[in-house]
């Protein structure tokens, strides 16, 4: 058994999410100027050329590519066989405070709207698994992006149809809100808050990389097809890149239900991973 203070946890967390904060995902810059190069309507090609360039600098100047530092998400995953002594959520908060030391505070009480001050507490999900490590995935989430966010309580006869459709109309309705082009993370199966965390953890992946099923990777091609047919394009401008990739994860759910999350992530993406 494998014994750590939790309190290990404060610095590398701090450091790792400080780092995120200032520069956003090389995969998903990496797709954007792909989009700037295959997108045919010139006010959408001119949003994403700025986007570009926006991302050039904050990774230059190591300064934030968006004034929403969003919301800290954090999936912790702790091995069985290690031992924490010390309270490990106060550490993550602790590690999160200090990560968003220079950034803009954005948590604040639901009903008093006071803010915290601190970007803290940061919404975390815990798993056990095995080993002796304490795997930590950081995602900040706007609230542009998180305001668009839906769940679907679908009947089993929509189908594949019918979650394509969830997707379709989330955007739609989004419109230019989330300041596309977005990433979606689509939960499917489960419970109501089982399949909205699937889609959450969908956007965990990583930009780009495709579900290892088949089947689940051809809905994804299917999905991020749909969504680019919308015409919605690069800030609501117009034009054939609404989304830039599309996540899917799935579960088993019961025989009378199909539920649907689409959890909508904005092109500003900034997340990390850390191994303790």
């Amino acid at each position: 058994m494998r014994e750590i203070d939790a309190r290990i946890l404060i610095e590398p967390l701090g450091a790792l999410i400080g780092n995120a904060l200032v520069g956003v995902d090389a995969a998903t810059r990496a797709l954007i100027k792909e989009a700037a190069r295959a997108e045919r309507s010139p006010a959408a090609r001119w949003a994403l050329g700025v986007i570009e360039e926006n991302n050039e600098i904050a990774v230059r100047s190591r300064d934030f590519a968006c004034q929403d530092c969003g919301l800290a998400v954090l999936f912790v995953s702790v091995g069985q066989d290690v031992h924490i002594n010390g309270g490990l959520t106060d550490a993550l908060n602790e590690g999160v405070k200090r990560g968003y030391a220079a950034a803009r505070k954005s948590v604040a009480d639901p009903l008093t709207r006071l803010n915290t001050g601190t970007n803290t507490p940061a919404v975390v999900h815990y798993d056990v698994t095995d080993g002796d490590k304490i795997a930590i995935t950081f995602l900040a989430k706007g609230a542009g992006a998180e305001n668009m966010s839906r769940v679907f309580m679908l009947t089993p006869s929509k189908g594949e149809a019918g979650i394509i459709d969830c997707a379709v109309r989330a955007v739609t309705d989004a419109g230019a809100n989330p300041c596309p082009p977005v990433i979606l993370g689509v939960g499917v199966g489960g419970t109501m808050e089982k399949c909205a965390l699937l889609a959450k953890l969908a956007l965990t992946r990583g930009v780009g990389k495709r579900n290892p099923d088949k089947r689940v990777a051809e809905l994804e091609d299917k999905i991020l097809e749909a969504v680019n047919a919308t015409g919605i394009g690069a800030q609501g401008f117009g034009g054939g890149v609404t989304a830039l990739a599309a996540a899917v994860e799935t579960f088993p759910t019961h025989i009378g239900m199909l539920p649907v999350a689409v959890n909508i992530q904005c092109h500003s993406v900034r997340e990390g991973r850390l191994i303790i």
